[in-house]
């Protein structure tokens, strides 16, 4: 049997007909349940637990998932050798980007100051414009950040646009496209190869 840890919210829902179309979950396993682990449907030999995006890498890393299936955000900040990327199944699509106030004017004497959550990526985007940058780790509301006199600029995930609009920024440059992402545990590809690839086929189908 395999283990999939899989992100909840939006990719767990974008997630759901593609699983259920390769035959991996049974119709309608997921709905309106609290329930976090989901044994094999018939003949799929793979068991589901629900995680939050954050944890999904450290249970592929660890071992105790086989594979996850997680946004290539959270993968940003979780780089390993323990697991490799096998496959994106373009769902759950967004933009990070870097955002500021439409009539910001920043203090060229000292660092910039930027709040994200995603410190890894924005360190190598910034590093390689030659800018020198103060993080400031935060973990929600970076929009307020800006107004407060927080930072310079922030890094987040843009959708439409709407909440940036709404608190008086705009996107500024595109630093990464996401989707979501099917990892797998190094052992796991060795130990069981042939489930992972043919997990791994059933889903390529499916897309």
């Amino acid at each position: 049997m395999l283990t999939l840890a899989l992100n909840k919210g939006r990719v767990l829902a974008e997630a759901v007909p593609i699983l259920e179309r390769a035959g991996l979950v049974q119709p309608g396993q997921f709905k309106d349940t609290r329930a976090l682990v989901f044994e094999p449907a018939e003949k799929s030999g793979l068991r589901v637990v629900v995680m939050r995006g954050a944890d999904v890498p450290v249970y592929v890393e660890h071992g105790a998932a086989d594979l996850g299936l997680v946004g290539k955000d959270t993968l940003f900040e979780h780089p390993t050798h323990e697991y490799f990327e096998r496959l994106d199944l373009g769902i759950a699509k967004c933009r990070i980007m870097s955002a500021g106030l439409a009539d910001a004017e920043f203090d060229i004497s000292r660092p910039l100051r930027v709040a994200t959550k995603f410190v890894r990526l924005s360190e190598r985007f910034f590093a390689a414009q030659g800018q020198e940058v103060r993080f400031i780790k935060l973990s929600g509301a970076l929009e307020v950040a800006p107004r407060l006199g927080l930072c310079d600029l922030i890094v987040d995930i843009v959708d439409t646009g709407e909440t940036l609009r709404a608190n008086g920024l705009v996107p500024l440059e595109m630093i990464a496209h996401v989707s979501s992402r099917v990892i797998v545990n190094r052992t796991a590809l060795k130990v069981k190869q042939a489930e992972v690839l043919a997990c791994l086929s059933r889903l390529q189908d499916s897309l």
